[in-house]
């Protein structure tokens, strides 16, 4: 059994029931850490709809959060969803402004990571950081069915 996530008449993913269960679920998560919703709307008889325009708000406001955290927890928790969610926002056609991510954020880090012998762990490089996503989100698409 497969689940389908579609763009009006377009399915941009079909994973098994199982890959769709936690994928849904993760971006519950998400959506109350970013208190905003996903644009992924209900799982009805295996058919899920995307809001285009909700969705892009969504993985624009994902891709700030995972910029701001050099918590190594936190990021390998969230780098497999957020390449995820790239996936899927290239299939949608939502185009992602790089440039604007490969300066050192503005303002405070959230969930920075501090310890004892290194002191407080700063973001990646910013081409570092998103070519290291990028890279992710480009092997996950070759994996991902529509």
């Amino acid at each position: 059994m497969s689940q389908y996530f579609d763009i009006g008449d377009e399915t941009v993913w079909n994973p098994s029931n199982g890959a769709s269960r936690l994928f849904r679920r993760q971006v519950s998560v998400f959506e109350a850490e970013l208190e905003l919703s996903s644009g992924i709307g209900p799982m009805e008889n295996d058919e899920c709809q995307i809001d285009p325009a909700v969705f892009e708000m969504f993985v624009n406001a994902l891709l700030v959060r995972h910029r701001r955290t050099s918590h190594a927890i936190v990021l390998a928790l969230s780098e497999g969803f957020t390449a995820t969610v790239l996936v899927l926002a290239e299939r949608a056609g939502i185009r992602v402004d790089w440039g604007q991510f490969r300066s050192a954020p503005d303002g405070a880090l959230e969930d920075a990571q501090i310890s004892a012998a290194a002191g407080m762990s700063a973001p990646a490089e910013g081409h570092a950081w998103d070519a290291g996503l990028r890279e992710k989100a480009r092997e996950l698409g070759q994996r991902m069915p529509r």
